[in-house]
């Protein structure tokens, strides 16, 4: 599946505002606004199925379940992406802190943020909320909500 190249061209704004209109309050406040999640309190958290961990709002793969552990923080955690194209990074200076966030490559929805204390052979953990994910089971089918709602 890593050898898939897939579609990074940003959604057009029309077709964004569709693809925001299909979002709970809840994800709206972390995808758009840059919220987080509560610690302990995502879907994902304990999940320990095999597959992959997509986009919320474009349905871009980001994260691979073989990837994820458990960093003790409250939030799904992974050493890295799916691809690293996949994810874009900014410096995020907010709340009187300097870290990195992490944002979906294709959509610019924010997941969370990475850091530089993650297990080998990586050494990063990627702290993600799971409000910004939907889980795709092996052997299941992506969905490339730009190619459907656009």
């Amino acid at each position: 599946m890593a050898d898939i190249d897939f579609d990074l061209t940003p959604p057009s704004d029309e077709c964004r505002q569709r693809l925001e209109a299909q979002l709970t309050p809840e994800e709206r406040e972390v995808l758009i606004q840059q919220g987080t999640e509560r610690p302990f309190c995502g879907g994902l958290l304990d999940n320990k199925d095999a597959g992959t961990y997509c986009c919320k709002l474009c349905g871009l793969p980001l994260f691979r379940a073989e990837d994820k552990f458990n960093s003790g923080t409250g939030w799904p955690s992974f050493m890295r992406p799916f691809k690293d194209a996949h994810i874009r990074e900014i410096e995020d200076r907010s709340h009187g802190m300097l870290r990195t966030e992490t944002r979906c490559a294709r959509c610019d929805s924010h997941q969370g943020h990475v850091f530089p204390d993650g297990p080998a052979p990586t050494g990063l953990r990627y702290c993600i909320n799971s409000i910004a994910l939907d889980f795709v089971p092996e052997g299941g089918a992506f969905s490339d909500k730009v190619k459907e709602n656009c």
